[in-house]
């Protein structure tokens, strides 16, 4: 895509990798993090292998409309406690890529993107840096909703393991 750009975000969470990791791998612990904020998670099927692949459902809050969503795709790369690699889709249920513009999203936007999570231990092994990078996002507005999405979600995921 040649008007893509990259999105990177990084946190330092007050936790472990192994159990950071889990968040990421454990289709239990997906659901309590996975969409922005007010969004809950009823769904997640993961097949964690190169070539696996893997369904997160996310439900929109009664005030944006209640509806469920998903997203799904393939693992590319699996480095336990290290690294994911993926691609991401707008999918049905069963993982089942969905055209964006057929269902009400704006022309351009991705039909998929590359996704790299690097996990990091920091500080004798107590605390890890999560990388974040999604690559073949358009530069245009979905930029935005894109970022604020993920930082929301990034924040749920925080929370979530420090409990």
């Amino acid at each position: 895509m040649t008007n893509s750009q990259d999105i990177v975000i990084t946190r330092i969470i007050d936790a472990p990798v192994e159990t950071v990791w889990e968040s990421w791998t454990n289709p239990e612990h997906v659901k309590k993090w996975w969409g922005p904020k007010d969004f809950t998670s009823p769904y997640a099927a993961i097949d964690l292998r190169e070539g696996g692949k893997y369904v997160f459902g996310m439900s929109a809050p009664e005030y944006l409309g209640g509806q469920d969503s998903y997203s799904g795709g393939t693992y590319t790369k699996v480095v336990p406690l290290e690294r994911l690699e993926f691609t991401q889709s707008i999918t049905d249920q069963e993982g089942n890529a969905l055209d964006p513009t057929a269902i009400g999203l704006p022309d351009g936007f991705p039909k998929e993107t590359q996704m790299t999570v690097i996990f990091k231990k920091i500080k004798d092994g107590t605390m890890t840096e999560l990388t974040l990078i999604e690559r073949g996002r358009p530069q245009d507005q979905s930029i935005v909703f894109a970022l604020v999405g993920m930082y929301q979600q990034m924040d749920k995921l925080v929370e979530s393991v420090q409990k």
